[in-house]
This record gives C-alpha cells, structure tokens and sequence, in this order.
C-alpha cells in the first residue's frame, strides 16, 4: 500500500533535525516556533472540550472566553502559514525548480495553479504589509 505523500515528506525532512547548523540555539526561527507554539495551543484546547465531553461534564470544560482566545489566534496562523510557503517556493524557485516541479508537492494540478497559488500570496502577504488585510 502507498504511504501517505504528507507522512513520506515528514519522514524525508525528519533528518534535517538533526543537524547541528539547525539545532543551533544562535539560529532562530521566531515565526516558525510561535507557528508551532500557537498549534500546539489549539489542540490542548481541543483536546480539553473533547475530555470534557467524554468525562460527562466530570473533566472541567473550556471557558467561552478561553474558545475565543483560540480563534483569535487562526488569522495569523494563517498569515505564518502563507509567509512560510511564499520563502519556501522562492527558494524552491532559486534552486531552479520551475512550477511543474514544484505544483505536485503543493498538491496541484497544473504549473499554473502553482504560479497563481504563489501570485495570490505574495498579494496577500502585501496587502497585510501596508495595513489593507
């Protein structure tokens, strides 16, 4: 059976973990880590209602207030996301990869949908740079 393409791309970038000029504590990736902070922040919420749930009601629940502090913080996940796909296609474009390439590992179809995809985020992530988004 094939392995699942997503897990197979976890599992060929796992390696890079290891590497020393990564692991360097000089070397930060504040966006990346808050990304992934603010991630692991969303399933503990989660997480908490589904145990609420299944406890009936013995679990303490998760405050309106705490679920709204959770969906705040989806518009700039999403902003991070963006910003971190938009440095990986460029790189991906600097290391001579052209949008055939490039299109199947953003699971589309075409050269074109992966130009248009990168077209749409670099206007997005200009609109928020001057404060339109």
């Amino acid at each position: 059976m094939p392995r699942n393409p997503r897990q197979q791309a976890r599992d060929r970038l796992e390696g890079i973990g290891s590497r020393p000029d990564v692991n360097d504590p000089q070397v930060h990736w504040d966006a990346a880590r808050q990304l992934e902070l603010d991630v692991v922040l969303l399933g503990k919420v989660l997480l908490a209602t589904a145990n609420h749930q299944r406890s009936d009601g013995r679990l303490p629940d998760v405050s309106t207030d705490e679920i709204g502090a959770a969906l705040s913080l989806f518009e700039e996940i999403r902003n991070e996301v963006d910003r971190l796909e938009t440095q990986v296609v460029i790189e991906a474009r600097r290391r001579g990869m052209d949008w055939k390439q490039i299109a199947p590992h953003q699971g589309l179809g075409s050269s074109q949908a992966a130009s248009q995809r990168y077209q749409r985020l670099m206007t997005r992530l200009e609109e928020i740079r001057q404060g339109v988004r």
